[in-house]
């Protein structure tokens, strides 16, 4: 099963299964690939065959930066999820954006879900060497203090076996291919698994 686009149609007839919002930018929405390879059309794969019931939103749109995501957020929460994988700021980087301003929306974003009981899952990112080593460490840490802060689960990188490397990559040496959505997928579910065999356990304990 693919994950579902977000209309209004779908928000008003969601099915009983929870939701799991895959929300991000290009890197979630799957540019350049086919839908059915994208990272959420594949995690909604792995959930389904580890016998999971959870529905997979793709809430990935090209281009956002973690403020672009932070104006959109009253979607996310419309969709009433019960996790979301929060995986912005790369654009943020790209743009040589302070780490600062990155930070504060990813603070917003993270504390307007938690206020909603949803859990957060956040996805680090790194930037490009060329950046230079104080901003590649500030930019880092910004991921790795917001998870410590607020005692949610960490992807260290996203792009963790894929960044960098051409035969994973598309020609702009950005977006995954479907193989290398294959491995993000990978480093997306050693953090989401252990969340959903938690909250499984949970459920069937009286």
């Amino acid at each position: 099963m693919e994950p579902e686009r977000i209309v209004s149609s779908e928000i008003e007839s969601r099915e009983a299964r929870p939701v799991i919002a895959a929300f991000g930018d290009s890197l979630t929405e799957g540019h350049g690939v086919d839908a059915r390879m994208n990272y959420p059309s594949q995690l909604q794969k792995r959930i389904d065959t580890g016998g999971y019931r959870y529905k997979v939103v793709s809430a990935g749109v090209s281009g956002d930066t973690s403020s672009q995501g932070l104006d959109r957020i009253r979607t996310i929460l419309d969709l009433h999820p019960s996790i979301a994988i929060v995986e912005l700021g790369a654009n943020d980087g790209l743009r040589g954006l302070p780490a600062a301003a990155t930070r504060q929306n990813l603070e917003a974003i993270v504390q307007r879900l938690q206020s909603a009981g949803v859990k957060v899952v956040l996805a680090g990112m790194e930037v490009p060497p060329n950046y230079g080593p104080q901003y590649a460490s500030a930019f880092r840490n910004v991921f790795r203090d917001i998870a410590k802060q607020y005692d949610i689960p960490l992807i260290p990188f996203f792009l963790e076996g894929v960044g960098g490397n051409p035969a994973l990559n598309q020609d702009d040496g950005i977006h995954p291919t479907a193989e290398g959505y294959t491995i993000v997928v990978g480093n997306v579910w050693k953090v989401l698994r252990p969340l959903l065999q938690e909250r499984a356990g949970s459920s069937s304990n009286p």
